[in-house]
């Protein structure tokens, strides 16, 4: 019979099949972007038609997360993380396969299913996995493994694509987050938790309830919808303002942008030196401070080198206080943490929906000075106030043995 041993004698390497998850969901994030001149040709689509590949990815991506959630702590997390990969596999591999364009868009709709379903829960299990005074690190880990992902994902899919075409990329993409799915069953088998799933609809409402009425969950979640808005909603428009200067290389704004994602690999190596030294306030302060002062710079329209440096140092500061409402909304709820995160995903990708829509009013009305500069305002302030309102709190489900048991 097989043996079952502790979430902590399994610590290290539980961890790292987290992080191969989360790296191998999120390369899918950005897979087709640097190969999307090829799909549009190969369906006669136009451009624009083509990208919204990436809009129905994203939404599907944002839609899904309080079901998700509810579905995690309902029926397991690490069992809904295997499924939920081996369904953007073969989505991917169904798009490889694809003869139309709405097959296409199908199958990106059900990659976002697939990948919406991993990376929150991911952070809902290394949560469980983790006590709370060394969360931030861990969910580092797991970060860093997402953020790898999405650094990767666009340049080798525009490589792979370039020497055997864009069906090639999505059906390497498929296989390995096939192989992915294999590797979590196989590292969580016979793993005990410390919060089993509740097959209960009753206490998956009495989850939602405990969520809501923590003070944190409003000003976490308004945060991080925030956050979406003022750094993400940007990104659309990083090729438009380099145009401006007259530099003109898609390639070059692929390299500005992933500066941003090179900013969250470096936070992931850093932040165990930085929350002994700043805390968790100091983190949310200097984070968005960091934040700010990069849109600031970014305004006035320094070369793109320059851009590339200010795209890593926001991605820095971005994470450092990203990562501190990470752990707070892992704290909202004990026994509905997976809904908690994946709420915690929802506003934060809706975030990103509203803020491009927001960024090309403020453009086309006030123009790139005065847009960038009230974002940098908002996220110094935003930084502050989360420091003064968001607080530790025990939360009202965690019984008799409070949090900090989670394999400590």
């Amino acid at each position: 019979m097989h043996q079952k041993v502790s979430a902590r004698e399994r610590l290290p390497q539980a961890i790292n099949v987290i992080t191969l998850a989360s790296f191998a969901a999120s390369l899918s994030t950005r897979a087709l972007d640097p190969v999307l001149p090829h799909v549009a040709e190969d369906f006669a689509v136009n451009i624009a038609t083509a990208a919204g590949f990436a809009a129905a990815y994203a939404f599907t991506y944002a839609i899904v997360q309080p079901l998700i959630g509810g579905a995690a702590d309902l029926f397991g997390k690490a069992r809904l993380m295997v499924g939920c990969l081996a369904i953007l596999g073969l989505a991917n591999i169904l798009g490889a396969l694809s003869t139309s364009y709405s097959v296409l868009f199908a199958s990106r709709i059900l990659a976002g299913i697939g990948s919406g379903g991993v990376f929150p829960v991911a952070l809902s299990l290394t949560s469980d996995l983790v006590a709370t005074e060394r969360r931030q690190v861990a969910i580092g880990r797991t970060l860093a493994g997402s953020m790898a992902g999405n650094l990767l994902g666009a340049s080798v899919a525009g490589l792979i694509g370039d020497f055997f075409g864009w069906r090639t990329v999505l059906a390497v993409l498929g296989a390995l987050a096939v192989v992915a799915s294999v590797a979590v069953a196989a590292g969580f088998r016979g793993a005990e938790l410390k919060n089993p799933p509740k097959t209960s609809l009753s206490a998956l409402r009495t989850g939602y309830r405990t969520i809501f009425t923590n003070p944190n969950a409003p000003i976490c979640y308004s945060a991080v919808f925030i956050e979406g808005c003022c750094v993400l909603g940007l990104f659309p428009f990083v090729a438009a303002l380099l145009f401006d200067l007259g530099q003109t290389s898609l390639s070059v704004a692929g390299i500005v942008i992933a500066g941003f994602a090179v900013g969250g690999l470096l936070y992931a190596v850093t932040v165990s030196r930085l929350l002994p030294r700043l805390g968790i306030n100091g983190m949310m302060i200097a984070g968005m401070a960091l934040v700010g002062s990069q849109l600031a710079a970014i305004a006035f329209g320094p070369r793109w080198e320059i851009q590339t440096l200010n795209l890593l140092i926001m991605g820095w500061g971005f994470y450092m206080a990203h990562g501190c409402l990470q752990v707070f909304a892992s704290e909202l709820s004990v026994e509905a943490r997976a809904t908690a995160l994946s709420l915690h995903s929802f506003f934060f990708f809706m975030g990103q929906t509203v803020g491009p829509i927001a960024y090309g009013f403020g453009l086309q009305h006030a123009g790139k000075v005065p847009a960038l500069l009230v974002s940098a305002v908002i996220m110094v302030a935003l930084g502050i106030a989360c420091a003064r309102l968001l607080r530790p709190r025990t939360p009202a489900d965690a019984g008799d043995s409070g949090t900090s048991g989670a394999a400590a």
